[in-house]
């Protein structure tokens, strides 16, 4: 990869001109000043006072703002420079006003659950709680889970150093560790991130070898992550049974309701899938044969599309010319989606630079007092970084046709999060390949695509396999690393089958997602994402030009909808009948069969 290739830096100053800017001491003061008039209004909430509860809604709904500028600015700075010392202080500082803030929400919250009918509607006749009223009347359906206030409270407080202890202790980990990989004839130490990067390497040997020397260095500390799994699980659990006091409340319960879908939608969704898992694997087989190999290595996951051809190397380029082509790709939907491309380049609301410093990964995050979006990644000129690229430009698209709304109308479940960033992806795909020349270039392009559908039908069913295991045997005890290793390398097999030649054991303790604190079930809503996403897509041909507007509408109701009543006002499908996902994934079948087709011709 051409080391001179990479993409602008952000600018932040438009939020505050750097971390001295005395608006953010101004700021933090401000937020504590209503955090103490919101714990002191509380007082009078056990008396079911609507005009009152209005009153803290509001200053609720300030203090969110306010914290959640100062804390993105914080992350921002901190992902461009991990060591930045004001920056972590800053976020330090915020550490306490986000437990307050979450403190001191509880008595709102039990007073939206528990209020009677007549007092609820006074209360949502606000010109401000009106706006919530779709969240506020979904977040009811788990009224029978409330406990006392006091109990509320205390297990607020006490998961500051307990649940979420667990969690930080796993993200300090991940920054502290360090593997010695095998780089050519030498062995290199880095970090996991650097190491991580490896994995992306075109030699097969070298993704090997940072897999090994990645997976040896987890096993070090497995102890400490098992200590770490076993807590959050063990912890959930617990919260679950505490709030069985009515009705039985099961551990999948929070995350599909934070996603706003039914059980019943997530069980035709995973039904959906697994009887699909032959063509997910004969993709995964088909990737392999692309790399000369029998069978997929968990080593694979992030490997880049293979050379097919002498002199075809994968494409590199400019950020400038990425720009150029998602924008001419967003347009080909509406001109509108090419021009907001425009302006996030112009505006200088995408970080693309590359840093040692910087933190990996990529996201698209937005300031809530300018309701303006920001993109975050490393860009130095691969395939790989201009659909990515694509995939963040697509989350801020779908903030950015939200932005006038009421930020409790902004809130989305992630089910619905990468329903734009897909389609991104996948308009962009488009575009690439027919810009492409020869059939090993077009290939190169294809390979994203088949990776893409392999790694959500694949590897996300794993990750979910593995989740609802842990949770139903920590129900009886806690699990040693070596039963962990097992539940791990059982799920990968049942889904990948003989698609790939191993197991990854120590995946349980390598991804981050397992360990996130304050949620569950990371892995369901992105393949709930990318077939929703495809459904939407394929209602472009069939709608025309009125495909755009109806797409807006779609992504400005997301966050006042549940993913049933979207599906059915805007699409009219329902997702709870597992023929619309059937539907979604038979139509991917013809590009894997035009891929097998290609590669013939390019390697028989």
């Amino acid at each position: 990869m051409n080391d001179q290739i990479t993409g602008p830096s952000w600018d932040l100053t438009p939020v505050y001109k750097n971390l001295k800017d005395p608006q953010i001491e101004q700021d933090l003061n401000a937020l504590e000043t209503l955090l103490s008039e919101i714990d002191n209004l509380n007082i009078g909430l056990d008396n079911e006072k609507s005009e009152l509860a209005k009153t803290i809604f509001a200053k609720i709904e300030e203090a969110t703002e306010l914290f959640s500028n100062l804390s993105t600015y914080s992350s921002c700075l901190l992902s461009v420079d991990s060591g930045d010392e004001a920056a972590q202080t800053l976020s330090g500082r915020l550490q306490r006003y986000r437990q307050q803030l979450g403190t001191y929400s509880k008595p709102l919250h039990q007073f939206e659950m528990l209020a009677d009918e007549s007092e609820l509607e006074a209360y949502l006749s606000g010109e401000k709680v009106e706006h919530a009223r779709f969240s506020i009347l979904h977040r009811r359906q788990l009224s029978s889970q409330i406990l006392s206030r006091p109990e509320e409270e205390l297990i607020e407080g006490l998961s500051q150093n307990g649940l979420h202890a667990w969690g930080n202790l796993y993200d300090q980990l991940s920054g502290t560790i360090e593997c010695d990989v095998l780089v050519g004839n030498q062995n290199e130490k880095m970090g996991l991130a650097q190491a991580a990067t490896l994995m992306m390497d075109q030699d097969d040997l070298q993704r090997k070898n940072s897999w090994q020397a990645i997976n040896h260095s987890w096993s070090v500390h497995e102890e400490a992550c098992a200590a770490s799994i076993n807590a959050i699980s063990g912890w959930r659990l617990d919260v679950c049974n505490k709030r069985s006091h009515k009705e039985s409340v099961g551990y999948l319960d929070s995350a599909v309701h934070l996603n706003k879908i039914s059980m019943e939608t997530l069980t035709s969704l995973m039904a959906s899938a697994q009887k699909h898992n032959g063509l997910a694997q004969r993709a995964a087989r088909l990737q392999a044969r692309a790399m000369g190999k029998e069978r997929l290595s968990p080593w694979d996951s992030r490997a880049p599309a293979p050379c097919l051809q002498a002199g075809v190397q994968e494409q590199v380029m400019t950020f400038e010319e990425a720009v150029e082509l998602i924008e001419d790709a967003f347009s080909g939907i509406d001109k509108g989606m090419g021009e907001f491309v425009q302006k996030m380049a112009k505006d200088g609301w995408i970080e693309g630079t590359i840093s040692s410093k910087k933190r990996p990964g990529a996201y698209c995050t937005s300031f809530s007092k300018s309701r303006t979006p920001r993109v975050y990644m490393t860009y130095s000129g691969s395939t790989s970084d201009v659909i990515t690229l694509a995939h963040e430009l697509g989350h801020a698209l779908h903030f950015w046709v939200m932005r006038d709304l009421p930020e409790c109308q902004r809130r989305y479940g992630m089910s619905l999060a990468e329903t734009a960033s897909t389609l991104g992806e996948t308009a962009v795909r488009n575009a690439l390949l027919e810009k492409s020349v020869g059939n090993a270039e077009k290939l190169n392009i294809m390979w994203e695509e088949l990776s893409a559908f392999t790694t959500f039908m694949l590897n996300i069913p794993t990750r979910f396999e593995f989740e609802k295991r842990l949770y139903e045997l920590r129900a009886e005890k806690p699990l040693r690393p070596d039963e962990l290793r097992q539940i791990m390398s059982d799920s990968w097999l049942e889904w990948y089958g003989d698609s790939i030649s191993e197991p990854d054991p120590m995946f349980w303790a390598s991804k981050l997602h397992f360990y996130i604190s304050g949620l569950s079930f990371y892995n369901f809503p992105y393949l709930f994402g990318y077939l929703f996403s495809l459904g939407v897509y394929r209602k472009r041909h069939e709608l025309g030009d009125e495909f755009y507007s109806k797409y807006c509408d779609l992504l400005r109701d997301t966050g006042r909808m549940t993913a049933e009543n979207l599906a059915t006002h805007h699409l009219g499908c329902d997702i709870r009948d597992q023929a619309f996902w059937d539907e979604v994934i038979d139509s991917i079948s013809p590009r894997v069969d035009a891929y097998e087709k290609l590669l013939s011709l390019v390697k028989p």
